[in-house]
């Protein structure tokens, strides 16, 4: 026998909205700037602590020392994530057109190579029916 709907517990999920769906960090410049100045005047064995406070990767201090030692705080302000695009729009248009016309290249070479074989057949089918004639 089922039991009764009431004693059954409450099987309704609450999502929690911090776990829905997690975005990518992002990160301003001046915050940037002010742990690169942090991390370097931290002394041996506090950059870990650094670190792990402001829950960052090493990776990620490094690209940053890197930018700032390249552009200053412009270089920190550009923060495009993934690597940078090999080829431009343009470039990458090109090549698109430039695989579209071989293609049309080859496929006008398979029907001109079609057309060659139907001339020779129906000149190797008139010259047997000229001379079954003879």
């Amino acid at each position: 026998m089922p039991k009764d709907p009431s004693d059954m517990p409450d099987s309704q999920v609450t999502p929690d909205p911090k776990l829905e769906k997690r975005t990518r960090r992002v990160f301003k410049p001046e915050y940037k700037l002010r742990i690169v100045q942090e991390a370097n005047a931290c002394k041996h064995g506090e950059l870990g602590a650094l670190l792990r406070r402001e829950k960052l990767y090493s990776n990620q201090l490094s690209d940053w020392r890197r930018e700032y030692a390249e552009n200053g705080l412009e270089g920190l302000s550009k923060s495009s994530p993934g690597p940078a695009p090999s080829k431009t729009a343009e470039q990458r248009e090109v090549d698109k057109l430039k695989n579209q016309v071989q293609k049309l290249q080859n496929e006008l070479a398979i029907a001109n190579d079609c057309l060659s074989i139907q001339k020779k057949v129906l000149s190797i089918l008139d010259r047997s029916s000229n001379g079954s004639t003879q």
